[in-house]
């Protein structure tokens, strides 16, 4: 790109990054704003990503395009590193709390993943009645039914089941599904992460006695993760390599659900799920004999919240674009519904009868919701990371449970 005249000119990788920054910082600042102790937080950043999206994606296109970029392949690659930064930072900072938090909280944890999950299956059952009761925008009931599953993905914000919908639904209607899963997704990002700064506020919790009710690490643990053990980088790079490298092959494992596996729909953890996975039992032993696995406290802070940023703006600026040529009230509304029906029926169902504590309701219900930035906010708004442990808890749990949920509403409509 020609910037004053051609005397400054930028090419394509340079340009993308200079917009990647440019939203961070407007992002932050707009995030920064609070009304009524309410904010944003990072995801002011997504909101101006969306923004940037909606007005500069076609200028952003062309100066890719011109310089043998692909847009899609390049946001998509913003994201999906960005993913991996924040999913295997939360597995190792949950790692030494979280198969003791499992051990003492773990029927708990699977059967709220579930009850999010079927409350979400639940509300888009009857969104399908209620449409075709009313009228479904000109679509056959078919067409109306992969809407609404793709509005179910992208309400919980979850890429599997997004995916899963798409291979189990007739080739003419995967558009559909695309659709609705772009409809949906920004109040599934934006919902959530209000959702968990309201209802301590709605409770008046007391937040420094709210987290003194989450586990706590043992003596014995805290000993083994503080002896003289040999590190291979000063910062942790290298474990943290390691980690994501593991992470990525094991979230590519494929388990065949029907059919013979190579044409029948499978499952797979997929990079999030893989990362998150490895990280917390590398962060749960967080040694090799004498060599740690361990990376620095503060380097798992900073890439948690960098990753998180750059997850926001690459998925923000893609759904940006989109937005407004796909955007309709009606389905909009199915999706707000979807997205705030199974937080409510997973809150209420925490406190009243798992009788969880406050912030591990929470961070269930960001797991249980499969929401990556909801997290990055509830550990911001609780000042603490052991959140993270029933986040991690329930997450596997709920993007298992999405996926056949997800299939089970194509099958059954």
């Amino acid at each position: 790109m020609n910037l004053f005249g051609g005397v400054i000119t930028v090419n394509g990788v340079a340009f993308l990054l200079f917009c990647v920054f440019v939203i961070a910082a407007v992002g932050y600042l707009l995030g920064r704003v609070t009304i009524k102790g309410v904010s944003l937080g990072t995801a002011g950043v997504f909101i101006i990503a969306l923004l940037f999206g909606c007005l500069f994606f076609t200028p952003l296109q062309e100066n890719l395009t011109a310089n043998g970029m692909d847009i899609n392949k390049s946001l998509k690659l913003i994201e999906t590193f960005g993913l991996i930064l924040f999913v295997t930072s939360v597995g190792f900072i949950a790692g030494p709390k979280f198969f003791g938090n499992m051990k003492k909280n773990f029927k708990s944890y699977v059967l709220l993943g579930l009850i999010i999950i079927i409350a979400g299956g639940i509300s888009a059952m009857a969104c399908i009645y209620i449409g075709r009761a009313v009228g479904t925008g000109g679509l056959d009931n078919d067409g109306f039914t992969a809407m609404i599953v793709g509005l179910l993905s992208g309400s919980l914000t979850s890429t599997p089941a997004f995916s899963a919908a798409k291979d189990t639904v007739a080739p003419e209607l995967e558009s559909l599904v695309s659709v609705g899963h772009g409809i949906a997704y920004i109040f599934g990002v934006i919902g959530v992460v209000l959702f968990v700064q309201l209802i301590p506020k709605f409770a008046k919790a007391n937040m420094d006695e709210e987290r003194s009710k989450l586990v706590q690490v043992s003596e014995g643990k805290q000993k083994i993760y503080n002896g003289k053990l040999i590190h291979i980088d000063g910062f942790g790079f290298a474990a943290f390599s390691l980690a994501a490298i593991i992470g990525v092959f094991v979230g590519a494992i494929k388990i065949p659900l029907t059919g013979n596996g190579l044409s029948g729909t499978t499952f797979s953890l997929t990079t999030t799920g893989g990362c998150l996975l490895i990280a917390l039992i590398f962060g749960h032993f967080n040694r090799i004999g004498r060599i740690s696995i361990m990376p620095d406290e503060h380097t798992l802070k900073v890439f948690r919240e960098l990753g998180l940023m750059l997850f926001l703006i690459g998925a923000g600026i893609a759904g940006g674009a989109k937005f407004i040529e796909l955007f309709n009230l009606t389905y909009f509304i199915y999706g707000v519904i979807m997205t705030i029906f199974p937080m409510v029926v997973g809150y209420i169902f925490a406190k009243y009868v798992l009788k969880l504590s406050l912030l591990n309701n929470l961070g269930s219900i960001t797991g249980g919701m499969t929401s990556t930035p909801a997290l990055g906010t509830l550990i911001s708004v609780a000042k603490t990371e052991d959140v993270a442990a029933a986040y991690a808890a329930t997450y596997p749990i709920a993007l298992i449970a999405v996926v056949l949920v997800s299939q089970f509403l194509i099958l059954l409509f």
